[in-house]
Parts: structure tokens; sequence; C-alpha cells
């Protein structure tokens, strides 16, 4: 019998292609014998301070309230995050919900998921930015600091991706599962990489 495989996911509500390789893993996770931990992650708090584009702060600027909310329901709630990131990712991949700097995708999540409303409040301060800023932390001790999301850790070896457009379904989502994990277990194995020619492709099947 296989033994059960670990990933450790470290996510962003706001990146799409984070988004995208995270329906992949749940996609594994009714075919293969995986444990999925899911980690908070915010990239606006890791860019906090560097000189990026103006198109790009402004992006940022607006980004700081979903994975301080995220943060918020893993302290308290750590049993839904994994529901809640779904909820709130397809407010935003799915329905374009971005508006209110997401706070109206912060509260329609929290609903569908029967988290309490006033979870939102922690997406207006900077209460839970310490632990935040451990989980990002966590995930450099791992696989180094020049990276943002998805990171994804198989079995304790990490890696910046995979990143996917659009995200492999059913059974091709297994067999790539297990060369990921195959490539993860050999210790001399650090990067793949090519140049993406599509932008972010969301597959909608429930």
């Amino acid at each position: 019998m296989a033994e059960k495989n670990t990933v450790d996911f470290w996510f962003d509500p706001i990146c799409p292609w984070c988004w995208m390789t995270s329906r992949w893993i749940l996609d594994v996770e009714k075919i293969r014998d995986i444990e999925v931990n899911w980690r908070p992650f915010s990239l606006p708090l890791l860019n906090k301070g560097r000189d990026l584009p103006k198109s790009y702060q402004k992006h940022m600027d607006e980004s700081w309230a979903p994975a301080r909310v995220a943060m918020a329901v893993a302290d308290k709630h750590p049993e839904k995050l994994g529901e809640f990131y779904t909820a709130i990712g397809e407010e935003i991949h799915h329905n374009d919900n971005k508006s209110n700097d997401h706070k109206d995708a912060i509260a329609i999540a929290l609903k569908n998921v029967d988290l309490p409303a006033e979870l939102a409040e922690y997406g207006e301060n900077d209460q839970y930015d310490a632990k935040l800023e451990e989980s990002i932390k966590d995930a450099q001790k791992l696989v180094g600091d020049d990276v943002g999301v998805p990171v994804v850790a198989f079995n304790g070896t990490a890696f910046f991706g995979p990143v996917f457009s659009p995200a492999p379904q059913g059974e091709e989502a297994g067999k790539v599962f297990d060369a990921a994990v195959a490539l993860a277990s050999y210790p001399g194995f650090f990067e793949l990489k090519r140049s993406r020619n599509v932008g972010p492709i969301f597959n909608t099947e429930k």
C-alpha cells in the first residue's frame, strides 16, 4: 500500500495562478491518498517596501484583506480554512468580485462557509500580519526568498509551483502529482521552468 503523501500549500487568495494550482490539488485529493495543509501567504506583505511598478503597487495596496482574513480563519477556525479559500477564490476568480478592496468577496465567502461575519474586520487591520509573516518565513525556509505563490511542499520538499493554465483534472491531475512527488523525492532536483505564453485559464466545471 502506498504511503500517504503530505502537501503543504501556501496561498494568497488574490493570485490566479495559485488558485489554479490549488484546484489541481483538490482534484488530486479525490484520487490519491494525500493530506493537504493549507497555509496563508500575503503577497502585499511580501512586497511591502519594494519598488514595484505603479499598476502592481496599486493591486497590492488593494489586496491586503483576503490573506489577513484567511489568517484569522486559520487561527480561529482552522478546520474551515480550505473551504474559505475555495469560497473566496470562486468570488474573486470566477465571479470577478474584486470590488471594495475585496471586502465584498470576503463577506460572501464567510457567509457561504458559515463563518462569523465579524472575521472580515481582521482584513482592516494588521493584527494578523505577524502570523502571516511567520507563515511566509516558513515557506521561505523551504523554498528560498525569491518566490511568490503558489509554494507547494511535497512531503517536506517545497517548490514555487507548479504553475498551470489550465490545471490538469481527473486522472491526469494524479499523474502530474505523481511526477511532482517523484521529483521532490530526489535531493538534487531544484528547478524546471519555461516562459508562460498564455494567461490564466480557469476550469469552471464543478
